[in-house]
């Protein structure tokens, strides 16, 4: 088993944002916060002795708001050390509101090397718009006192949100790349049906998000990091040199992740989920299946009573290999000739090329001027390409099908 990433889920907020359909529930319960802390912990420690994790290189603790744990955070950072000894990179992700100096130092203490701060505006009517908790003080202080508990931080930053203007927005990035971090994450609004906003839009109460809007904030948000020395290495992130995500990475290169927690995914090859299956309790796959798509959608670490269960997607190597392709030309970087070569024996050469053909026909996609070691030169998104990415990589998804 080469599991390289692993992913644990905290579906505890202190509130929900109006725009988040994320699996989470808002919750003040430190004895449910125990009970969470106590089973998930069980739960990597039944992994130990199956030694799964002992190539892995990264960690994540999402959410839902792990820092609404407080102190309890700390403990699962350990075990998750202790279980995975070779990590390189452990991040956290985390509220301003609920990051304090003291925390984040002991974070640090126990393992972590990393805080994604969910800052998504430096302007405090936008902020109150999204029902986001914190305002842009606070949001400043929480870097700070992040980076002087030396931990690497990135900032999560939203775009085409409720009364934000291009002078706003002009702002926001100016204090996100002024403040010293060293990664940054930009990402357009989107409306999710059932949401608070998206009744509020429906009652107009605001503005649907207007895409070309969104496309040149966008785009400040490249010319912003690119003054401050940040460069983009996957389609929505920047990073200065050496501060890139290693988990991000993982996701769109094809490394084997691990999902633990409820709707936590993981993405895993045959012999690997045939491995996990007795520890986790995964259901039986069929002889079709190259790799395994995992989500849990019941937790035990929830309710006792309820027991663990998973919906299973799984893909033949052709499938596989398309997805490798669409999630490549996620990276400022592409792809390249080993996963080319894969690809054509997967997939068949013929309608790869005809991929590849129309992607640098309509300007989504280049040849790069940076050769490979070996002379031939990776495929990598376009500007035209960053921007429309998923016609990009819907190109690259149909080659999935037998009649590509």
């Amino acid at each position: 088993m080469a599991i390289g990433a692993l992913y644990i889920h905290v579906p505890f907020c202190h509130a929900k944002c109006v725009y988040c359909d994320f699996d989470s529930r808002a919750c003040a319960d430190g004895r449910e916060f125990d009970r969470y802390v106590e089973r998930m912990l069980d739960r990597l420690a039944s992994l130990r002795s199956s030694g799964v994790l002992a190539s892995c290189s990264t960690a994540y603790i999402g959410g839902g708001t792990p820092t609404v744990l407080g102190r309890r955070l700390c403990e699962i950072v350990k075990q998750v050390r202790d279980i995975a000894p070779g990590l390189i990179e452990l991040t956290c992700e985390a509220n301003p509101e609920s990051l304090s100096y003291d925390l984040a130092a002991g974070l640090a203490a126990a393992g972590a090397t990393r805080i994604s701060l969910g800052v998504q505006s430096f302007q405090d009517d936008e902020l109150r718009a999204l029902g986001r908790l914190h305002d842009a003080r606070r949001a400043r202080e929480a870097i700070g006192e992040a980076l002087r508990a030396g931990l690497d931080v990135s900032a999560d930053l939203m775009c085409g949100i409720p009364l934000q203007t291009d002078e706003s927005w002009d702002d926001t990035l100016s204090q996100a790349f002024d403040s010293g971090i060293g990664h940054v994450s930009v990402y357009p609004l989107t409306i999710e049906e059932g949401t608070p906003l998206s009744v509020l839009l429906e009652r107009g109460v605001w503005d649907e998000p207007d895409e070309d809007a969104q496309a040149g904030r966008m785009e400040r948000a490249r010319v912003y990091a690119e003054r401050a020395g940040m460069h983009p290495y996957e389609v929505a992130s920047y990073a200065r040199p050496g501060k890139e995500c290693r988990h991000n990475i993982a996701y769109w290169t094809g490394v084997e992740y691990l999902g633990l927690g409820r709707s936590a995914a993981s993405m895993l090859a045959r012999s690997t989920y045939e491995g996990l299956r007795e520890v986790l309790g995964l259901p039986a796959c069929s002889s079709r299946a190259a790799r395994l798509r995992v989500v849990q959608v019941a937790d035990d670490t929830a309710d006792s009573m309820q027991p663990r269960a998973y919906d299973v997607e799984e893909l033949d190597a052709r499938e596989a290999a398309s997805e490798d392709l669409m999630l490549g030309m996620r990276m400022t970087r592409g792809v390249g000739a080993d996963l080319l070569a894969a690809c054509r024996e997967r997939i068949g050469a013929g309608p790869l090329e005809r991929a590849i053909e129309e992607a640098l026909g309509r300007g989504l996609a280049r040849w790069s001027e940076d050769a490979t070691r070996d002379g031939v030169p990776r495929l990598v998104p376009t500007h035209d390409g960053w921007l429309l990415g998923n016609e990009l990589y819907g190109l690259f998804w149909e080659l999935a099908h037998d009649n590509a």
